[in-house]
Order: C-alpha cells, then sequence, then structure tokens
C-alpha cells in the first residue's frame, strides 16, 4: 500500500441526530466508541443535512451539490448520473479502490416495491455514480433482521442475524482485502439503523434491556397538535403519540449497538494498521423530531432534524479532541473529503472546500448552511416546501405555501421555542438572513417552486430526466 496516499473510510448512520450522542452531552447515550472516536478527531459542531432525507442528502453527498440541482427532491426517484460528476468517479479516476457497502436508495423508480430487485439493485454502470469497485448494496429497507444486499446481480445475497453487526463483518474482511493492495482505499459503509421502526423486536435484546431502567420523557419543545406544514411522513396519531418514549428505547437500543460496530471497525483498523493513513469520517444523513415541534421524522429545519454527527480522524494530520464550528453543510462534504485527499474538485460542485478547518487551519467559511425542504417526504404533494440557514448562532426559514417565516437564536434557545421574526430587537438579523436567503437562492438557480413543478420538468415515471445543466 503507498503510504503517501490517504485512505478514507466514511461511515454514516440512519436518523442519527447529534443530540443523541454521548459527546455531545447526551447523558442517556451509550456510546462509547463513538465518544472515543469524538475524542480523537475533529468534531464539527455545525454540520448539518441540507435536505434532512435519505435520497437527497445521498444526492448531495455524492455530487457536491444542492436538491434544486440534482432534483432528487423526494425520496424514491432514480437520479440522473449524466450531468454530475460525483465523488465515487472521482475517487476512482485518482486511483483509490472504491467499496460500497449499505444503503444507496438513488436508483428506484417507484413508490414502495423496494424490495423487488428492479428497485434494490442498481447496476454496474453509470448510476453508481462511480463507485466501480466492491459493490454489496441495496436501494433500502428498514427491518433489520436476515436481510439482503446486491452484488453484480439481482440475486439477494442475505446477511444471517442483525444487519448492522452483518455489514460491519463485510466492512472488516473488505478492509483486510483493501489493505494487502498497493492502491489507496475509499470504503462507504452506509448502516441502516437507527431509523424506524422502533418495535422491541428491531434492535438485539441485550442491547434494549441497557435501556430497561431508562426513563425517557418527551423533549421540551414537544406540542400536541401536528404541525400544520407536516407531510404524512411528520404527523403523529394519538396511539404514535403514546409510544414515542418507547420509541426513543429502541433508538437508543439502536445507537448503543450501532456504536459497538463502530468498536469493532476502530479495534480492526488499529490491528490492520490502518490507523496512521486513514482518513475516517462518521457521521449521519439527518436526524429525528419525536415529536419535537408537533412533528415526528425528518424533513424539516429544526435541529433535530437537521444537525448531525461529523467527526473526522486524520491521526498525525487532524488534532485529536477538537472541535470545529464552520458551518459544514451536506454538499459541502465532497468537496472538503477531495481537498483533504489533493484531488481535484469538479467545477459544477456547488459545495465549499472546507479541508482547511479540518486541519486547523484558517480559510473561508459558509456564513450559514443553506437548507432546503422541497415537499413531502415520498410522493409529489405540494404544500410542504420551505428554504433557510442555519448559522452558528441562529436559524431562519420561511414556507412557501404562506410566506410564514421563523427565526431562532440556538445559542439562547437551543430548543427552537421562541420564534424571533416579530422581536423589533431582532429585526436586522431577519432582513440579514431574509437577504442572504435570496442571495444563496439565487447563486444555485433555486427559484423555490413547489413540489409538483419538479415531477412536471424533471420527471418521468420518477426518473430523473434533467438537471439544472440540463436543457
Amino acid at each position: 500500500m503507498n503510504p503517501n496516499r490517504p485512505n478514507l473510510i466514511y461511515v454514516f448512520a440512519d436518523q442519527l441526530r447529534y443530540q443523541s450522542c454521548g459527546f455531545a452531552g447526551d447523558p442517556k447515550a451509550i456510546t462509547p466508541n463513538i465518544d472515543r472516536l469524538a475524542a480523537e478527531s475533529v468534531n464539527f459542531i455545525n454540520t448539518t443535512s441540507s435536505h434532512p432525507m435519505c435520497a437527497p442528502y445521498r444526492a448531495s453527498l455524492f455530487t457536491g451539490k444542492y436538491s434544486s440541482s440534482t432534483g432528487m427532491v423526494i425520496n424514491e426517484i432514480r437520479i440522473n448520473p449524466d450531468h454530475h460528476e460525483a465523488l465515487g468517479q472521482v475517487l476512482t479516476k485518482g486511483g483509490y479502490n472504491t467499496y460500497y457497502i449499505g444503503k444507496w436508495h438513488l436508483y428506484a423508480d417507484q413508490l414502495g416495491h423496494h424490495d423487488d430487485p428492479k428497485n434494490s439493485f442498481t447496476p454496474r454502470g453509470p448510476h453508481r455514480l462511480g463507485f466501480d469497485g466492491y459493490w454489496a448494496s441495496y436501494g433500502f429497507h428498514h427491518t433489520y433482521w436476515d436481510q439482503y444486499y446486491h452484488e453484480e446481480s439481482e440475486e439477494k445475497v442475505t446477511i444471517p442475524g442483525y444487519e448492522p453487526d452483518g455489514q460491519t463483518d463485510l466492512a472488516i474482511s473488505k478492509l483486510q482485502e483493501a489493505s494487502a493492495k498497493d492502491e489507496p482505499f475509499a470504503l462507504f459503509l452506509s448502516l441502516g439503523t437507527p431509523h424506524d421502526p422502533w418495535r422491541p423486536g428491531d434492535v438485539p435484546p441485550e442491547y434494549l434491556a441497557l435501556f430497561d431502567d431508562v426513563e425517557f420523557t418527551l423533549p421540551p419543545n414537544y406540542k400536541p397538535e401536528n404541525d400544520p406544514h407536516g407531510d404524512q411522513w411528520a404527523s403523529l396519531n394519538a396511539e404514535q403519540r403514546a409510544e414515542l418514549t418507547e420509541w426513543m428505547r429502541v433508538y437508543y437500543a439502536m445507537t448503543a449497538n450501532l456504536d459497538w460496530n463502530i468498536g469493532r471497525l476502530l479495534t480492526a483498523l488499529d490491528e490492520m494498521g490502518l490507523r496512521e493513513n486513514t482518513i475516517l469520517i462518521f457521521t449521519s444523513d439527518h436526524g429525528e423530531m419525536f415529536g419535537a415541534q408537533g412533528r415526528r421524522a425528518k424533513n424539516i429545519f429544526y435541529d433535530e432534524a437537521v444537525r448531525v454527527p461529523f467527526l473526522l480522524r486524520w491521526a498525525g494530520h487532524t488534532a485529536a479532541g477538537t472541535t470545529s464550528d464552520v458551518c459544514l453543510n451536506s454538499p459541502d462534504i465532497m468537496p472538503t473529503v477531495l481537498g483533504l485527499l489533493e484531488l481535484p474538485i469538479p467545477a459544477a460542485v456547488e459545495g465549499m472546500d472546507l479541508s482547511h478547518a479540518a486541519l486547523g487551519q484558517p480559510g473561508p467559511e459558509p456564513e450559514a448552511a443553506l437548507l432546503q425542504g422541497m415537499g413531502a417526504t415520498a410522493i409529489w404533494e405540494d404544500g410542504h416546501e420551505w428554504r433557510g440557514l442555519r448559522s452558528k448562532q441562529y436559524t431562519y426559514a420561511t414556507y412557501l405555501v404562506d410566506g410564514s417565516e421563523l427565526l431562532f437564536d440556538n445559542l439562547a434557545d437551543p430548543y427552537q421555542m421562541q420564534n424571533l421574526v416579530d422581536h423589533p430587537d431582532h429585526a436586522g438579523t431577519l432582513q440579514s438572513f431574509r437577504d442572504q436567503l435570496r442571495e444563496r437562492l439565487a447563486a444555485i438557480n433555486d427559484t423555490f417552486e413547489v413540489c409538483t413543478w419538479y415531477r412536471d420538468h424533471w420527471t418521468e415515471d420518477r426518473v430523473i430526466l434533467r438537471t439544472a445543466t440540463a436543457s
């Protein structure tokens, strides 16, 4: 293995919010291995998911662009690979052996039917976005026992037992294979937990037992009525509201299992001698509301949904146990990673290279992270669209359907319970964010359309036919 080329391991959980990690201060979390990794890493404390849903996040991660440029405005549609120079392509061209394990969620062209191979199997070719090496992936599913992945055919390869454990086993075996080669490698591990459903049987019993005596309560910003701007995935009925605290118990149990697997991965890296020459990133695609603000799920600008962990360790290059407060956003990840690897950043990338922040060096940074909500979670339905900005101190957002605005001081009001839009002392701040949002949207040609506009102008049968760079 060439000692001068750093390897890359990118591990991302599904629906793990920043505030539910031990290193972030949650006393209920049992995450000693993730906490240890935080102590060895740069902790990007203001990391946000630019469009906090599964498929839109992945599209931004792999293209360095916002949803208004990828067209991945809802889940369960198929990305157009033709107008993007994606992260996997740059890595492959740069001489990296690629490995992709886990959920992909960028190839389906149907709502539902996600276990049908026509949706779950992504064939070798452009739709893998440059991940031309080892492939063990599926579209999406969120039941975790005896699940499957695809390699090079529609045949389903079963993972016996609990899926995150088996996926981590597979990742460790591929690391052993990769470490024996002379070329550097880039391994992406997309773990499905702690995404719902949160039934007791959805997690190994020994992890659920860790929380038998832990009291879970509704969040301080819980609202008993549904958010009128929410879609059907955000809404809660009476039965679901009664289950919220038990859902939390399973969620934290899943996170504890996730932590155990991260610990196994860290140990394997040390045993293989890969620690010193590997950039290791641990993060998540988005968070979860659990009744906060009258919502469940994600797809909203509140911190429970949009703020995610992002830990970056590169021994000998990054300072262990440090924090960076730059506003790192999903489209910034691709250029930041490529900056660290000293690989070319495609000109069409919309995110910012913040690799200097990881290295503890001064450099330009965004004033705020641009946030987008493009419609309902997985159907073409108007009325839920929003845009927002999150700076180091404030969150500003506005809805398309009625023009309503929200402004929160996240430092003074971490649960975002006091809307400052009508507060005279914050009039200047409000106008500043209005102006900044207008400028940021214009810069990426986001014209703030209704959801069905993308259906009618960009897609056919849930397949994206164009992008912002196409006619």
